[in-house]
């Protein structure tokens, strides 16, 4: 089972990034280049415990639908999601989050994602080929939106001492 994992300093409370990363609104503004946008369960706002958001999204050129739920919920400190229908045999994000010891006022975001295509061994081959490096490479884009918009408050409020 293919294994993405990413660690991203954001400049801002635990609370906030948490927050920001059950934002449906956020989430669809940061995957702007798949056109991802939600079309059923929770559809904007924040997502809670239990809740489930259908997403649909074109990557590779195909149309790609996927719901998820919020399986585990651990404010500020983590949560997971999971998918309950939609391309992949399995699908389980882990999102964790800690207060960096360096800066107290930064975050250190965690994302483990763990997923099994489908198809067998040629499914396994396109998950470690092409699905891996191009599923890392969407979260990155999508963390380093999220770490840029949280901590542009914090810049403009240095910017004005």
């Amino acid at each position: 089972m293919p294994r993405i994992e990413l660690t991203t300093d954001v400049h801002a409370a635990p609370e906030a990034v948490f927050d920001a990363c059950l934002d449906v609104d956020t989430h669809t503004d940061s995957m702007g280049n798949s056109a991802e946008r939600a079309v059923g369960g929770v559809t904007t706002g924040r997502l809670a415990p239990g809740d489930t958001v259908t997403w649909e999204a074109r990557h590779f050129g195909l149309p790609w639908r996927m719901t998820v739920r919020i399986t585990d919920y651990r404010r500020p400190y983590g949560f997971t999601d999971e998918q309950v229908s939609g391309p992949f045999r399995r699908w389980r994000h882990e999102h964790r989050f800690t207060r960096n010891p360096a800066d107290r006022a930064a975050t250190v975001m965690r994302d483990v994602i763990d997923f099994t295509a489908p198809m067998g061994p040629l499914g396994r081959l396109v998950a470690r080929l092409i699905l891996r490096p191009y599923l890392r490479r969407l979260i990155a884009r999508r963390n380093a939106y999220l770490a840029d918009t949280l901590s542009r408050p914090q810049r403009q409020a240095e910017g004005a001492e």
